[in-house]
């Protein structure tokens, strides 16, 4: 009795709402989105879910790259948009106008779902390359930005025509003549992308590459490079955000050569007081004999000079025409022989001991030679030795380096000076004079 009444009742409802097409429309829509949100629901536990076992295997691994990224996330929320495009047909009373309507709107959020899910599969793609050997030294990090961007554009261009229901063609034929104002608006974007490019092409910059570049404050390791930006950790952990167009019209140096190559330049000079540069006596030089990086260089040398003093005749018994060993240059000798025999010193470099133009501050000795590493560290500690060494040894030439006086010298030369002077007699002493 009671099932034949609630029969009853609702075909009387179904009969009212014959007579009111638009609540009957309603209805249908709300029940048309409530079937939505459950199958999008069920759609996002069984595609998420499917991914997660499938993950598991190894040879799948790159899934989680997909699912981090929420690639299915933004899958299965295109589900309800679905649901409701196909399913406004079904939905009684509704009239053609709100169908297609609708029917727009449920399309413009397929599209931008599906958009966000390409997005989404960019960015997975990207930390998938990113595990490769070829991101340690090609980033392609702004190729991808750029690729979103477009895609991006292109979608907003759809979704916009869909929803007022014109061709995309027309709205793109209509950006021609806001071409100036896009060039505007983008010009760092299309001056970025260029430079991307161009330091791609030609092997310019890296990820992990040490820049130096003064004029934005730039002294470290490149840590990342994007279509805008590339960021570098200078060495004191600051982080310079640098215009990728910037690298491309203005200099900048890269090490990377110098790391590649295994060795590290040393370019530093010794500043010798030349008031000590003069020649050396024959008790110098056969003390000097014993020294057996010079026993070699003395040797030759001394019957260099003797043939030639010999070649004088007479003449040179003036010691103004004589040849002789001077005690800066048997250094030099001697500082190059030290760097060739360093077990830290690169043999297949460059190596040298020069004498630069004499200056205000003495004779310059530069050391020129390169390092058989390139860390940091190691670097510093190896030039330390070594100057340190020359610098010890320079008294045993009879030479010494050029040191402005200090405060403690002034003070040390004026109390000197002062002690020596007489002291002045008291009035009383020079009147009983």
């Amino acid at each position: 009795m009671d099932i034949q009444r609630i029969w009853r009742d609702s075909l009387d409802l179904w009969g009212t709402l014959d007579q009111h097409p638009m609540l009957h429309a309603a209805i249908g829509l709300a029940v048309l989105l409530l079937i939505s949100l459950v199958i999008g629901r069920l759609a996002r536990f069984l595609v998420l879910h499917g991914a997660r076992l499938l993950a598991r295997q190894p040879a799948l691994k790159w899934l989680d790259d997909l699912r981090n990224n929420k690639v299915f996330h933004r899958l299965a929320q295109t589900t309800p948009s679905l649901v409701l495009q196909f399913g406004l047909k079904l939905v009684p009373e509704l009239s053609d106008t709100a169908q297609h309507f609708l029917g727009n709107v449920a399309l413009a959020f397929t599209l931008l779902f599906m958009t966000m899910a390409l997005s989404c599969l960019l960015d997975a793609l990207l930390d998938i390359y990113a595990r490769t050997e070829h991101a340690r030294t090609r980033s392609i990090k702004g190729y991808v930005q750029l690729a979103k961007m477009m895609l991006w554009i292109f979608a907003s261009i759809v979704i916009v025509a869909t929803l007022i229901d014109r061709s995309p063609l027309l709205l793109l034929s209509g950006l021609g003549a806001m071409s100036a104002v896009l060039l505007l608006v983008y010009k760092d974007t299309l001056l970025s992308f260029v430079a991307s490019v161009q330091l791609t092409s030609n092997d310019m910059l890296h990820v992990g590459d040490w820049i130096e570049m003064p004029q934005v404050g730039a002294d470290g390791d490149v840590v990342d490079i994007t279509l805008h930006t590339v960021k570098v950790q200078n060495f004191d952990k600051t982080i310079v955000s640098i215009p990728t167009w910037r690298l491309m019209s203005e200099s900048f140096r890269n090490y990377r050569g110098m790391q590649q190559s295994g060795g590290r330049r040393i370019k530093r000079s010794l500043f010798i007081d030349a008031a000590g540069v003069r020649f050396l006596t024959r008790e110098e030089e056969q003390r000097l004999t014993q020294v057996s990086l010079l026993r070699d260089y003395l040797a030759g040398k001394r019957q260099e000079l003797q043939s030639w003093n010999e070649a004088l005749g007479p003449v040179a018994e003036l010691s103004a025409n004589r040849r002789k060993l001077t005690n800066i240059g048997t250094f030099r000798a001697f500082a190059l022989a030290y760097l060739k025999n360093h077990p830290n010193v690169h043999p297949n470099m460059t190596c040298m001991v020069r004498q630069m133009q004499t200056t205000a501050e003495g004779v310059p000795l530069e050391i020129y030679c390169f390092t058989t590493t390139t860390a940091w560290a190691e670097y510093e500690r190896i030039q330390g030795d070594i100057f340190d060494y020359l610098l010890a040894v320079l008294p045993e030439f009879g030479l010494s380096l050029y040191q402005q006086p200090s405060g403690n010298d002034m003070r040390v030369g004026l109390s000197g000076r002062v002690s020596q002077e007489p002291v002045p007699r008291r009035l009383e002493d020079m009147s009983e004079a």
